[in-house]
């Protein structure tokens, strides 16, 4: 086995073909700038920042809607923090709250049961916005509404699924030579999920950890497999990762959720990316499907080419200039867990 300094001391003098590196998750560009990953590697080794923020590839029609209920008589949105500062065509929930709109931060998703309960008057819409990992806890969350008769609570979801992501940008951008596999889903979706797109595509899927030797790790091994002409799925984050996944919490996902096309924000529609309540639990929804997307995204905003990985924020020219986390242009500024505002954050 090879110690981490032999590790370094190989993916700082690769000096082979070029191999641009997708990061799928938002916490592994975080940690890779935290560790200082990319000033480990050969210049020959690229790292680029994928869909990995769910915040960044919603809908702005999603927004508007939001929007629209905030300004509802005896109506309340639900919301996590980084949903507020995201535009719609018009507005942000921060703006809609400027107006008189009635918007509450949660910290907890959990938390919009209580405050339902405590408020039977007000009809409270739950932003549910999230990858696989956060599918769960709005599962439970129906569950409870069921269990205890609440009525004045409903789900406007968004959330959406890598694997169909991961496919479209495997059809559509040929750049790409492998993927650092995003851990935090894959502990729900399992290592198994992978398989199939190793298998059509021959391009090495790697499940890391999030710590600095687990990402120089995976990179290596994605480096070994490119230079050997391989292509395999391999789970690095074992200690947390099984090859089936979490299936309890599959199994409650399934009980009410169900695939539907839906819309990423500067990509477009792809296919079964979505999750939806299933007919039966409808009467929790409060209006998801959407019949039409008009996306106006602004003059020079490169978010796009930001989220399929032809470009680094940097290359933006709005980046830093126009484009700050104050003034955020573009959805890829706003979350914590967008690419640009993380590139801001580390090299602003």
């Amino acid at each position: 086995m090879k110690t981490l300094q032999q590790v370094m001391d190989e993916l700082k003098n690769y000096d082979g073909d070029r191999i641009k590196i997708m990061e799928v998750c938002g916490t592994h560009t975080s940690s890779i700038f935290k560790n200082g990953i990319r000033s480990l590697l050969s210049p020959k080794i690229q790292l680029i920042s994928g869909p990995g923020c769910p915040v960044c590839v919603t809908s702005s029609v999603y927004i508007d809607r939001l929007v629209e209920y905030a300004l509802q008589e005896k109506h309340c949105v639900l919301t996590f923090g980084d949903m507020m500062k995201v535009k719609g065509n018009q507005y942000s929930l921060t703006e809609a709250k400027a107006n008189g709109g009635k918007v509450r931060i949660l910290y907890s998703p959990l938390s919009a049961l209580k405050i339902a309960m405590e408020e039977p008057d007000t009809q409270f819409i739950f932003a549910a916005v999230g990858f696989e990992t956060t599918t769960p806890i709005y599962a439970l969350i129906i569950e409870d509404m069921i269990k205890n008769e609440i009525k004045n609570l409903k789900l406007l979801t968004s959330i959406k699924t890598i694997i169909p992501a991961l496919t479209f940008i495997c059809e559509n951008e040929e750049k790409i030579d492998a993927f650092l596999c995003p851990g935090h889903v894959s502990v729900i979706t399992g290592s198994s999920v992978y398989i199939e797109l190793v298998n059509k595509y021959h391009k090495p899927f790697v499940i890391a950890g999030f710590e600095g030797e687990h990402i120089l790790a995976a990179v290596s091994e994605i480096v070994q497999q490119v230079t050997s002409h391989k292509s395999n799925m391999k789970n690095m984050y074992v200690s947390a990762v099984t090859e089936e996944g979490n299936q309890k919490a599959q199994r409650l996902v399934n009980q009410y959720f169900e695939s539907a096309d839906d819309y990423w924000r500067e990509i477009g529609v792809i296919s079964n990316s979505a999750l939806r309540l299933r007919q039966e639990y409808k009467v929790f929804d409060a209006g998801s499907e959407f019949k039409k997307f008009t996306e106006h995204s602004p003059k020079g905003c490169k978010c796009r080419d930001v989220i399929l990985g032809r470009i680094h924020p940097v290359d933006c020219p709005m980046f830093k200039t126009v484009c700050t986390p104050m003034n955020a242009i573009g959805p890829c500024m706003v979350s914590t867990e967008g690419a640009c505002g993380i590139w801001y954050k580390n090299r602003g």
